[in-house]
C-alpha cells in the first residue's frame, strides 16, 4: 500500500502541471482538441458526410456541421447498436451509457469509445485526486480504499459484442488496475443488477473496510449509510469509518441532503467535492473548497460550445466558442466528443462564474424536469404517464404541475403533484396507481429509483378544486395566453405557492 500511494502521487502531481496547462491556454487548447477529433473521425460516414478532412477552423466546423439533439442522431446510433462501425467515432464502439431524458424512447444509449474511457472518464478520475491533494494538507484518502455506487450493465442483445449499462456501471467494469485496488466494494457485488440485494451486500462488505471516501449519488448514498448504520446499530457513519474524509457527489444538485449529509457525517473537516459526470462525458470537478462551482475540464476529449439561453430554439441560432462567453449568463451546453457525438445539445444549462479559469454551475436543464433523485423526468413522459392515467379512468385534466419531496426524518423522498381535473376520475387511487406505474414504464431511472420504494416513495398527489391554477396564475399577474402552468421543475417553488391557496 505505502509503494502504491507513492507511485500515485507522483501520478498526481504529474497531472496538476497538465491542468495548470489548459488553465494558461484555455482557447488553444480547445482548438487543438476539435482539429485532433475531425482527423480521427474524417474518415467515418459522418465525416465524411461533412468533409471533415478539410476543415480547418472553428467557424467552418460551425458553419457545415448542425446541432444536433439526440432524436436527430439517434437513426446513426441506432446502427452502431446493431454493430455497425465506423460510423459516428473513429474506433470501434463496444460499449453505449444508457440513461433517460429522450422523448421518444424509455432509454437513450450513448456510444462510449475507449478514448472517452481513457481519455476522459479516467483521466477525469486522475484529475479529481489531484485537485483534491492539491487543495487539502495531510490527506489521508490515499491510505484507505473509496466506496463507490455503481449501476448495471448487461450485453446488447442486438449486438452480443457490445454492452450497455450506466455510465458509472460501463466505467467501473473497465477500470485500471491502480484504480480497481483502491475501490470498495468487490466488483461483482457493485455491478449487481438486483439493487435491494447490491445495498445489502454493499453493506456486508464495506463494514471492516477502512473507506476513506464517498463517491455516488446522494439518493443511493443515503440508502446505503442507513444500511450500514442499522447493522452496526451506530449513531453516526463515522463511528464505522473513523478515516473518512471526503464525498463526490454529482447528478442532481446536493442542496437538499446537504443538512442530512451532516447529520450523518458530523465530522467538521469533512470535505465534499461536486463533480459533473454525464452520460456524454466529464465536464466539470469542483477545484476550490466550499465553493458552489466546478471548473470546466479542457482537455477531456470534449470540444464545447455554448447556445445563450436568450436565443435558444430560435431557428439557426449561433453557438459560441469558449472565447466568446461572458459572466452571469446562461447558456445550453453543446459539446462534441471523442466517442462521436458531434455539435450535441447535452440538454444542461449552465452559467459561468468565473473566465480565465472558466469555472462554472449548472443552472438547470432546457426543458422543464424533475431531476432532484436522478430520475431525469421530462414534461414528456409525465404527459404521457397521464394520458394512460385519463384514459382507464375516464379523468380530463385542465392543469397540472409537479416537483420534488425531499428528505424528511426517516421517510425517503418523492414526487408531489398538484391536478385540477375537468372531470373527476371514476377511481382517484386507481389513477395514481395508473400514473406511476405509466412512469416506470417510460423512465428506466425513474423505474430504478422506485424500485421497492428504496430511493423514491409513491408519488403525492394532490386533487385540488377547479380554478385553483387560474387563482395562482391570476395572483402572480400570469393570466394571459402567453403565460403557461410550469408543467415540472426541479424545486418546490411553485408547488408551496399553490398548495398556500388551495
Amino acid at each position: 500500500m505505502k509503494l502504491f500511494n507513492s507511485v500515485l502521487f507522483w501520478v498526481l502531481k504529474k497531472r496538476i502541471h497538465q491542468i495548470e496547462l489548459f488553465l494558461k491556454y484555455p482557447v488553444e487548447v480547445q482548438q487543438e482538441l476539435l482539429q485532433k477529433l475531425l482527423v480521427q473521425s474524417k474518415n467515418t460516414e459522418w465525416g465524411k458526410k461533412y468533409d471533415y478532412a478539410s476543415i480547418t477552423s472553428i467557424q467552418t466546423f460551425q458553419e457545415r456541421v448542425p446541432i444536433s439533439t439526440y432524436e436527430d442522431i439517434f437513426p446513426y446510433i441506432e446502427r452502431v447498436l446493431r454493430g455497425e462501425q465506423n460510423i459516428l467515432w473513429g474506433s470501434k464502439i463496444k460499449w453505449f451509457a444508457k440513461s433517460s431524458g429522450t422523448t421518444n424512447a424509455k432509454s437513450k444509449f450513448i456510444p462510449v469509445s475507449q478514448e472517452a474511457l481513457v481519455d476522459c472518464h479516467f483521466k477525469a478520475g486522475k484529475d479529481m485526486l489531484s485537485l483534491y491533494a492539491h487543495n487539502y494538507e495531510n490527506v489521508n484518502l490515499f491510505t484507505g480504499k473509496s466506496l463507490s455506487i455503481a449501476g448495471t450493465h448487461q450485453i446488447n442483445p442486438d449486438n452480443p459484442s457490445s454492452s450497455y449499462g450506466d455510465i458509472s456501471g460501463v466505467v467501473i467494469q473497465n477500470l485500471p488496475a491502480w484504480a480497481k485496488y483502491a475501490r470498495a466494494p468487490r466488483l461483482k457485488t457493485a455491478l449487481m443488477s438486483e439493487w435491494e440485494s447490491k445495498i445489502e451486500q454493499m453493506a456486508e462488505e464495506t463494514i471492516k473496510e477502512n473507506i476513506t471516501s464517498l463517491a455516488g449519488v446522494p439518493t443511493w448514498m443515503l440508502v446505503l449509510i442507513q444500511k450500514v448504520l442499522d447493522k452496526t446499530k451506530a449513531d453516526n457513519i463515522l463511528e464505522v469509518w473513523p478515516n473518512l474524509e471526503l464525498y463526490g457527489h454529482g447528478a442532481v444538485s446536493f442542496e437538499p441532503y446537504r443538512e442530512l449529509f451532516k447529520e450523518l457525517l458530523p465530522k467538521p473537516e469533512m470535505n465534499y467535492l461536486e463533480l459533473y459526470n454525464a452520460s456524454e462525458g466529464f465536464i466539470g470537478i469542483q477545484d476550490r473548497p466550499n465553493t458552489g462551482e466546478m471548473l470546466l475540464m479542457l482537455d477531456l476529449g470534449i470540444f464545447y460550445e455554448f447556445i445563450p439561453m436568450e436565443h435558444f430554439g430560435e431557428e439557426n441560432s449561433s453557438a459560441l466558442t469558449l472565447d466568446q462567453v461572458e459572466l452571469g449568463k446562461n447558456y445550453a451546453l453543446v459539446i462534441s466528443t471523442n466517442a462521436g457525438l458531434w455539435r450535441y445539445l447535452i440538454g444542461d444549462t449552465i452559467q459561468f462564474t468565473t473566465l480565465y479559469p472558466f469555472r462554472f454551475r449548472i443552472t438547470g436543464r432546457t426543458k422543464h424536469f424533475i431531476n432532484a433523485f436522478g430520475e431525469e423526468l421530462i414534461v414528456d413522459n409525465a404527459e404521457k404517464a397521464i394520458s394512460v392515467a385519463c384514459l382507464y379512468t375516464e379523468a380530463k385534466i385542465s392543469n397540472y404541475t409537479a416537483g420534488p419531496l425531499y428528505f424528511e426524518g426517516n421517510q425517503n423522498g418523492g414526487h408531489e403533484w398538484i391536478i385540477e381535473f375537468e372531470k373527476q376520475p371514476t377511481d382517484f387511487d386507481k389513477f395514481c396507481h395508473i400514473l406511476d406505474n405509466k412512469l416506470k414504464e417510460i423512465n428506466s431511472d425513474y423505474e430504478a429509483k422506485r424500485y421497492q420504494d428504496i430511493a423514491l416513495r409513491f408519488p403525492k398527489i394532490h386533487n385540488v378544486p377547479q380554478g385553483t391554477f387560474y387563482n395562482w396564475m391570476k395572483k402572480r399577474g400570469k393570466l394571459g395566453a402567453q403565460h403557461k402552468v410550469p408543467r415540472l421543475a426541479n424545486n418546490r417553488t411553485h408547488l408551496e405557492e399553490i398548495l398556500k391557496i388551495v
